[in-house]
């Protein structure tokens, strides 16, 4: 089916441009987003009236987009998720639990403007995209742990393994210490 873009679409193509798309991707998505526009004689004519108020309108709101970005860009959220000793999470981060941590901080991102790359399946830091415009697109940055104390020390750039490696060493250190005092009390006793 052939449609024309009344906004940039990502790996589709620009606004005003006739593009050729599957059926299913044009009835389900593109025409009742508000995307596109089915490519017949009488559309053609009255997106080429439409044209100069649509890119005004786009001009706007990327205005906007970028506004946002600039403070949004950057910035890093913390997730509070229970998890194992080994630091894989009871479930995942969803782009929801992106979004309303974002929303507590102030910023209005919508689930539907977050990208994850991957799912999001362990404690530390992970790297998030936020689409705020077809032609904007910034980096957040989700702090995932199981307290805030946690968080603090995941921002400084140690992770829960590391912190959990260096509690086992310290614990069997004492543990060999405990041994040898005792080793050496038996050895007096002798």
């Amino acid at each position: 089916m052939q449609v024309i873009l009344l906004e940039r679409v990502a790996k589709l193509g620009q606004m005003g441009e006739v593009v050729n798309v599957k059926d299913g991707y044009a009835r389900n998505f593109l025409l009742p987003q508000g995307k596109a526009l089915r490519a017949s004689e009488a559309n053609i004519k009255s997106f080429e009236g439409r044209k100069a108020q649509l890119e005004a309108q786009n001009l706007e709101t990327r205005k906007e987009a970028e506004a946002l970005a600039e403070k949004l860009g950057g910035q890093s959220f913390v997730v509070i998720r229970s998890a194992s000793d080994a630091g894989g999470l009871y479930g995942s981060v969803t782009t929801r639990d992106a979004a309303e941590a974002a929303t507590e901080a102030g910023f209005t991102v919508s689930r539907a403007q977050v990208v994850l790359n991957q799912p999001i399946k362990e404690l530390g830091l992970h790297t998030v995209d936020v689409v705020l415009h077809p032609e904007v697109t910034v980096q957040i940055t989700l702090n995932v742990a199981r307290s805030n104390e946690e968080a603090e020390v995941q921002a400084s750039g140690k992770s829960i393994q590391q912190i959990a490696a260096e509690e086992e060493a310290a614990a069997e250190y004492e543990i060999s210490e405990l041994f040898d005092e005792i080793g050496a009390a038996q050895d007096d006793d002798e």
